[in-house]
């Protein structure tokens, strides 16, 4: 076996097998000589063996404890071969595998690091999800997503540089993560692409959103749209991002804003429509912030 491929895609499954045989079942073979990495993070049952079994040609790993999202996929990285590296969600369907756009745009640059395509829901009416980001707000820590939740008119077709990449779909060159290193793993769930992409910006690398490739996500099926898992990691990671990349003097005026008002807020919001898990959640990453 050649030691080397084009590409790895690299997806990270946690209780999502049939999420996970759907996405491959998508990988189709073309021009490129693709490798697929499925991390089995955790999962209750042995999901990694079922997979394994069913598609012999993918490379499966078994973690027996939950790595998190950075985690998993740096322990897809460890396995990888491509001189590319994709990492796409588990929740992640293509309907056609075209990433020939993706492979040019960093084969033609020696700037650009990492490339996005674009992203749309997969469910009816299948809006866009991401066409690039604008930058993080130095005090809210707040963005946009480029043409979320709009319909796709080809409005959004021209490749552009974005500020972050989106985790639900990342191609990036290998030669990026040997000079910046693998993605932080002390955010566990959200925020860490973002962190990631800050450091591979600033090693003098660019982002960009390539809108000739799609791919079509499912959005947090693993952790809900509204559980106290997800408001827990975002309430803390927004904080930790914060603390990790701001500069010193604007970090108190942030906090006081994260913490006094959007905290306040939230707990307050949620005790309101009788969530006082989410509520919980929302002063339990506080505290382990400060924790941190």
């Amino acid at each position: 076996m050649n030691d080397e491929c084009d590409i790895s895609v690299i997806t990270v499954n946690y209780n999502g097998f049939e999420d996970t045989c759907a996405l491959i079942d998508s990988i189709a073979s073309n021009e490129y000589n693709v490798e697929v990495i499925v991390v089995d993070n955790g999962s209750k049952s042995n999901e990694a063996e079922l997979i394994q079994k069913r598609y012999p040609q993918v490379k499966v790993l078994r973690s027996e404890q939950n790595l998190g999202f950075a985690g998993g996929n740096n322990l897809g990285i460890q396995s990888a071969r491509g001189r590319l590296l994709f990492f796409v969600n588990n929740d992640t369907v293509f309907e056609q595998f075209d990433v020939r756009p993706l492979v040019e745009k960093l084969d033609n640059s020696d700037i650009i690091g990492m490339v996005c395509p674009k992203i749309r829901f997969a469910f009816p009416p299948r809006h866009i999800q991401f066409a690039g980001f604008t930058k993080l707000s130095s005090i809210t820590v707040r963005n946009r997503g480029i043409g979320y939740d709009e319909e796709d008119r080809g409005q959004y077709d021209t490749p552009s540089p974005t500020p972050y990449a989106h985790g639900a779909a990342m191609m990036v060159k290998r030669e990026v993560i040997e000079k910046v290193g693998p993605m932080p793993t002390c955010y566990f769930l959200y925020y860490e692409e973002i962190d990631w992409s800050i450091a591979i910006r600033r090693a003098g690398y660019e982002i960009w959103y390539e809108p000739q490739t799609t791919i079509f996500h499912k959005e947090s099926r693993s952790t809900g749209q509204s559980s106290p898992l997800k408001t827990y990691y975002l309430t803390r990671n927004r904080l930790l991002l914060v603390c990790r990349n701001y500069p010193r003097h604007v970090r108190p005026i942030t906090y006081i804003y994260l913490i006094g008002v959007v905290g306040t807020r939230d707990v307050v919001k949620h005790c309101f429509h009788r969530r006082f898990d989410l509520s919980k959640a929302t002063l339990k990453g506080i505290s382990d912030f400060f924790k941190i």
